[in-house]
């Protein structure tokens, strides 16, 4: 028979998980992170190792379903039905982040003085956070930091990211928490005020607010073209006449420098567009036209490989092309296909794309050097960071987010790109082929942002970076930090006797 204390912990993990995906698009209840963080880590006090383990695994379990659950859209055109089952069983996986967190703070807990403890928790969840959200089978949404692209919060990712922000978040929610617990409000209260002013200096400090007009006119060209079209026979010709229409206009209306169009949105059913010279002669002329750098999406075929692919074209011609590093897991390749392609459906999942290698940053004909990231790849702020310190001054965001419709995918993935550019110090110019697209400042405000579905381009101006302290210490060095504050932790203290 369950206790009434475990019916509560299991309550409060259930309160946790929806309060911490309300924080997310499309509700977008920013507040709410903070407190979902404090529920959690409530139902972690207290807990012996393995029941702290199991309440993590279930919020978890119910945060990531509910945060995930605009996959469907897209795997249900593939498996029907199963999709919901596939991202119940994705998000039972992804869960174990929260798991392990626990294990990692009712560790600490037990060991550090209790004044520290909370942070141990803090930094747990964090480190677990982050450690789930790179790689190559790394899922890299739902990271709490992104919700505070809209709150003063956003400040602190120009100094240590956006697992800067979740650690923030973590330190009120674990203190709160503790407070409640403990009756510690002074320490809750002293801690708070230590968020709040070290905020308030991270704001005043931040060099992307004081940037001057920036002059190099922009445009990203939103031709939006469904899913359900681009694939079809003939859809390229309408692609191509579209946004070459639609880029021509851009032309006209501002001499934009730099146009971005989506990723793959010349979707070729014979090859790649390498392959096609009367297309390449098309854009390059277009870019001769327009005295501007085009980048422009569509699929590479080189020794019988197929790359997602941007096509940079200049005055000169076609100058670069930019291979996708890093791929969709069980969408654009599959791995260990070798030992799971007996297992239905595989052949329809993967998108039998290679990886990219090589160059990561692009010159442009205005003198800016662009760093590319084609959609999945903006969501890992490590690729932007190797960007930035290639040398990039602008990023450039082309993605195909029509997989998703009018769900919370897109909103959550254009939310991403406001901290890509928090991050970095550097504009953000985004091209989507059904939205968000937009153009995106320093400091990660929207100098133009389009609405969903709607055929239009997006205007706007960018210039050199601000720059970022992150953007020389990079995601690498702030898990570090957390990783030696973990380590230091437990041997502050004897700890606390009260297990249950």
């Amino acid at each position: 028979m369950l206790s009434s204390t475990w019916v509560r912990q299991t309550a409060a993990a259930a309160l946790a998980a929806i309060l911490l995906a309300l924080a997310f698009p499309r509700a977008g209840l920013a507040w709410c992170a903070p407190l979902g963080a404090a529920a959690l880590f409530w139902t972690w006090e207290g807990a012996s190792w393995k029941r702290a383990f199991a309440l993590g695994w279930f919020a978890g379990w119910i945060f990531f379903t509910i945060s995930f659950w605009w996959w469907t859209v897209t795997i249900a055109t593939v498996v029907g039905p199963l999709a919901y089952a596939a991202v119940v069983v994705a998000s039972a996986i992804e869960a174990l982040a929260f798991g392990a967190a626990a294990i990692v703070a009712s560790g600490i807990r037990t060991r550090a003085m209790p004044a520290l403890a909370p942070l141990g928790g803090a930094a747990a969840f964090t480190m677990l956070e982050w450690i789930r959200s790179v790689g190559p089978l790394g899922v890299p949404f739902a990271q709490l930091g992104y919700t505070q692209a809209d709150t003063p919060l956003k400040a602190i990712a120009a100094y240590i990211g956006t697992i800067g922000i979740t650690f923030t978040l973590c330190v009120f929610g674990a203190y709160l928490a503790d407070a409640i617990v403990r009756k510690t409000w002074r320490t809750f209260a002293v801690t708070t005020a230590c968020i709040v002013v070290a905020t308030a200096a991270a704001w005043i400090a931040w060099p992307a607010r004081y940037l001057p007009k920036p002059a190099i006119p922009v445009a990203a060209v939103q031709g939006n073209i469904t899913q359900t079209l681009k694939w079809q026979p003939g859809a390229e010709v309408l692609a191509t006449q579209r946004y070459e229409a639609m880029t021509q206009a851009a032309i006209a209306h501002n001499h934009p420098k730099l146009v971005v169009w989506p990723e793959t949105v010349i979707a070729l059913r014979n090859g790649g567009l390498n392959e096609h010279p009367e297309l390449l002669s098309a854009f390059a002329q277009l870019a001769r036209r327009g005295d501007m750098t085009l980048i422009a999406g569509s699929l590479s075929l080189r020794n019988d490989r197929f790359y997602n692919s941007l096509f940079f074209f200049t005055p000169l011609g076609l100058t670069s092309v930019y291979d996708k590093h890093q791929l969709v897991p069980f969408a654009e390749h599959f791995p260990g296909k070798a030992w799971l392609g007996w297992l239905p459906y595989i052949g329809q999942l993967n998108g039998h794309l290679a990886e990219g290698s090589g160059t990561i940053v692009f010159p442009t004909s205005a003198g800016l050097v662009v760093g590319p990231l084609i959609c999945w790849e903006s969501a890992f702020g490590d690729l932007a960071y190797d960007e930035a310190r290639q040398g990039a001054q602008v990023l450039v965001v082309s993605t195909d987010d029509a997989w998703f419709g009018t769900s919370s995918g897109p909103y959550q993935h254009a939310q991403i790109a406001q901290l890509r550019a928090i991050e970095s110090g550097e504009y953000v110019v985004r091209a989507a082929a059904t939205g968000i697209s937009g153009v995106i400042n320093p400091d990660g405000t929207w100098q133009s942002r389009t609405t969903l579905e709607t055929q239009t381009t997006a205007f706007g101006d960018v210039g050199l970076p601000a720059g970022s302290v992150f953007a020389h210490i990079g995601p690498n060095g702030v898990f570090l930090g957390l990783f030696v504050l973990a380590l230091i932790l437990p041997f502050t203290g004897r700890g606390r006797s009260d297990q249950a």
